[in-house]
């Protein structure tokens, strides 16, 4: 969305200041006749571009009160273009106000046309400026595909693979564990594809009971059950030209996944109540935390619909398998909540990082916003620690010595597969491939039980 260009008038001047209004078009014009009033406009509108009388009362005729003018205006906001005006000792004033800060400088007569160039000019530079700075925090942020926030090399991966298969008109199967972020990946498959003009349906097939989910999907005629007092649009019809992403397929019950495969095959629908057949080009991208080569080899989902929404499989690590992003995502919500809630905390306590770091994060990215959202508020200081995360600080947490990472490392490798071999020895040697007695030494010398 097209930000809206606002103009600034500060001109005491009433004729002037009306003939300036009456000659710019496409700006949202503000006007103001002193200091004061200058700067309660600042402040209330954050206009991209000034245009600066420097002769202002108490001191029409002199430059006191624009040059104060100028510097306050500077000061609150720092990126406004300010083009200064004044037929007082124009040599000289012009050489102060661009020392100053002042964008450009015109000396009065005032030519409308001219300084009408200079305006448009002005807004012009404004914008590639807060783009180049948007873009250059994104970067910072290490913002990808669709918002995504990620540093972590399995990650970037997953998003450069949305990003080769948008174009192709595919389905894609999207797996992960909840809170890892699968619609807003689909979101970002969409906004990458020739598809992103039309719109971005979302459904959570787990969350609307089985006895509702065909109407939403499909939509119904007027009368078709108790309660339909209006012919409805279903879900793939409002997604024609778009993306329609399903999250949670695999709650799709099995008469409504033959449904669903007729229409990936024939591309119609017919809705409840109707035998119509609409025609509806919509492109599908579903998602699941559930394993659903497991549910097609149990007879719980269709292996010939499983084929038709697979197309392109793509499996989204638990943040956990991504080193180092929790950290980043943290500091993304502090910041994002903090400037919300007005909250006076800006950084996490040492303790709070390492715990952020050592922590298994089982409800992935969700569980960090919700944890973080939370420490904002109860946070004391302006630092959140790891009691406000409601984590315990781990002694072993992010080492940064060499031998204690290797060390932490093996400690976390006999832990997980004495834990899948159930505690048995032998099973646990075969697991990390080394000898029993090479297991025996590193547990005596971590002092780990089975």
């Amino acid at each position: 969305m097209t930000a809206v260009r606002k103009l600034l008038i500060v001109e005491d001047d009433a004729g002037l200041q009306r003939q300036l209004r009456w000659a710019y078009e496409g700006y949202q014009i503000h006007s103001a006749t002193d200091r004061d009033e200058a700067i309660a406009l600042v402040r209330a509108e954050e206009p991209q571009v000034v245009t600066l009388d420097l002769g202002l009362p108490p001191d029409p005729d002199g430059t006191s009160e624009g040059f104060a003018t100028l510097e306050t205006i500077l000061k609150l906001r720092p990126d406004t273009k300010v083009i200064v005006a004044s037929g007082h000792g124009a040599h000289d004033s012009m050489l102060r106000a661009i020392a100053l800060g002042a964008w450009d400088f015109y000396q009065k007569p005032i030519d409308v046309d001219a300084l009408g160039m200079i305006v448009a000019r002005a807004f012009h530079v404004h914008a590639l400026e807060a783009e180049n700075r948007r873009l250059a925090e994104r970067a910072d942020a290490g913002i990808v595909l669709g918002g995504m926030i990620t540093g972590a090399p399995e990650m970037l991966k997953v998003t450069r693979t949305i990003e080769r298969v948008a174009g192709a008109d595919v389905s894609v199967m999207l797996l992960g564990a909840s809170g890892t972020g699968k619609e807003l990946l689909a979101r970002g498959l969409h906004d990458a594809s020739p598809r992103k003009r039309g719109a971005f349906v979302a459904i959570n097939c787990a969350a609307i009971p089985e006895t509702l989910l065909e109407s939403e999907l499909f939509g119904h005629e007027k009368g078709a059950f108790t309660g339909a007092v209006k012919t409805t649009e279903g879900k793939i019809e409002q997604a024609q030209g778009g993306t329609l992403f399903l999250d949670e397929v695999g709650d799709i019950p099995l008469p409504l996944q033959v449904k669903l495969l007729r229409f990936l095959q024939e591309r119609v629908i017919e809705r409840i109540g109707s035998r119509k057949s609409i025609a509806v080009d919509t492109r599908i991208v579903c998602a699941t935390h559930q394993d659903v080569d497991a549910m097609v080899a149990d007879g719980r989902f269709r292996d010939d619909l499983y084929y038709r929404l697979a197309e392109i499989v793509v499996r989204i690590p638990s943040l956990a398998e991504r080193p180092g992003d929790a950290g980043l995502l943290a500091r993304h919500f502090l910041k994002k909540y903090a400037a919300a809630m007005r909250a006076p905390v800006r950084s996490f306590a040492p303790d709070a990082l390492a715990a952020i770091d050592a922590w298994g994060w089982p409800g992935n990215v969700r569980e960090l916003e919700n944890r973080v959202k939370r420490a904002v508020i109860m946070a004391d200081g302006k630092s959140v620690t790891a009691a406000d995360l409601d984590l315990a600080a781990d002694p072993e947490a992010a080492p940064v010595n060499l031998k204690a990472a290797r060390e932490l490392a093996d400690r976390k490798a006999i832990r997980h597969a004495l834990a899948r071999a159930e505690g048995n020895i032998s099973g646990t040697a075969r697991l990390l491939g080394i000898s029993r007695p090479t297991l025996y030494d590193l547990m005596k010398a971590y002092d780990l039980q089975p």
